[in-house]
């Protein structure tokens, strides 16, 4: 019998400002496109990141969550928390736009890096709360 399948979620908060401004459009367009979020402005970000996997009958654990935890403080809220986005991050300055759905796919790439650490689980989802109403939700790139 194969061992039970459990996700396992861990979450964390940030703020931080950003600009959506496309390279590839006009001031007119981006104006046309993003509306007011063309201005600086921030939001009191929520991160969920999920990995799934078998629980292990050693430990009892798919992943350890102080491990995880690490990973996401270490590679992301240290990274982003009051930070303006679009310039005070080495690490996001590869984007050309900074939408909810260009951070978190780069966000997944961040703690991609580290998912050795917490076999045998595997990221498998990561959520990006902008607002109460506002989310985006990202399963890797083969999903």
């Amino acid at each position: 019998m194969s061992p039970p399948i459990v996700d396992v979620v861990h979450q964390i908060e940030f703020s931080a400002a950003h600009q959506l401004l496309s390279v590839h459009l006009t001031d007119e367009e981006n104006q046309a496109t993003y509306g007011p979020c063309t201005q600086m402005h921030g939001h009191n970000y929520v991160l969920e990141a999920t990995v799934r996997g078998p629980v292990s009958p050693t430990t009892g654990m798919v992943v350890n969550l102080n491990t995880l935890a690490q990973a996401m403080q270490e590679e992301i809220f240290d990274q982003v928390d009051h930070r303006f986005l679009n310039e005070d991050v080495p690490a996001l300055s590869h984007l050309e736009t900074f939408t909810a759905e260009t951070l978190v796919i780069a966000f997944w790439d961040l703690l991609a890096a580290r998912e050795g650490e917490w076999q045998p689980g595997k990221l498998h989802e990561l959520r990006l709360m902008e607002s109460n109403q506002n989310w985006v939700v990202y399963r890797g790139p083969h999903s």
